[in-house]
């Protein structure tokens, strides 16, 4: 089992990428115009300046966790995973490519948070997590030095993509819990994403696959290749 990276080699990892409130958030258009295309790089390097890829986003105390309020939202269909034959790739751009199953993620450091959930749609639940961060899963692939995007695939044939700081961020879970119970199939279970500084286009259910690579795909995602914002941040 390989130990973590520091905190260096993390920000050596990441580089300096973006986080903000003031292109994201549920007040964005659903679908961008031309100007706002056009501007969208220029969105991604203010954001890169702002976010800080070590800085903690404030939890809820359990008592403000809203059971009801997190709205079920399905792409295409909800898949049927098998459990016991289940396995998450991680490859890529990295030294250790991966093939893990439920049995060996579970064997990893686990970690809880209670965050707000943010829809572009305009609602939110402040919901518990509890899952794997994905700073340990990217740390024991060995993501080589000029890694930075992740991008993940999920059992019903969503697609994201990520910045790799937002991504080692540590608030960003591949999650297994809600609410201190297991993931129910309809948010996401086996595998989700789980993270306080993306809205909720950005956390992809019934994740299967992460690649890191080095640079964007011209797909860069289910609904920003239909106009939505790239990063997405909060």
């Amino acid at each position: 089992m390989h130990q973590l990276p520091s905190r260096r080699r993390f920000l050596e990892l990441s580089g300096f990428s973006s986080l903000s409130l003031l292109l994201g958030g549920c007040a964005l258009s659903l679908v961008e115009g031309v100007v706002g295309k056009t501007f969208e790089p220029l969105n991604q390097s203010v954001e890169t300046l702002l976010f800080n890829p070590q800085k903690l986003i404030p939890e809820f105390p359990e008592s403000e966790i809203e059971p009801e309020a997190l709205i079920v939202n399905t792409y295409r269909f909800t898949p049927v995973i098998d459990p016991l034959t289940f396995r998450l790739i991680i490859d890529g751009e990295v030294d250790n490519p991966l093939s893990l199953s439920l049995a060996e993620i579970q064997q990893l450091p686990h970690h809880t948070m209670t965050i707000r959930h943010v829809c572009v749609e305009g609602w939110a639940a402040i919901v518990q997590w509890g899952g794997v961060r994905m700073r340990d899963l990217v740390s024991l692939a060995q993501p080589k030095s000029d890694v930075r995007y992740a991008y993940f695939e999920s059992a019903d044939g969503y697609y994201e993509s990520w910045d790799l700081a937002s991504a080692v961020h540590p608030q960003t879970l591949l999650a297994n819990q809600k609410n201190g119970e297991a993931l129910p199939i309809e948010n996401g279970a086996p595998l989700r994403l789980a993270s306080p500084i993306k809205l909720g286009y950005k956390q992809s259910k019934w994740v299967t696959r992460i690649t890191l690579v080095n640079q964007l795909r011209r797909s860069q995602g289910y609904w920003e290749d239909q106009g939505y914002e790239w990063y997405a941040g909060l």
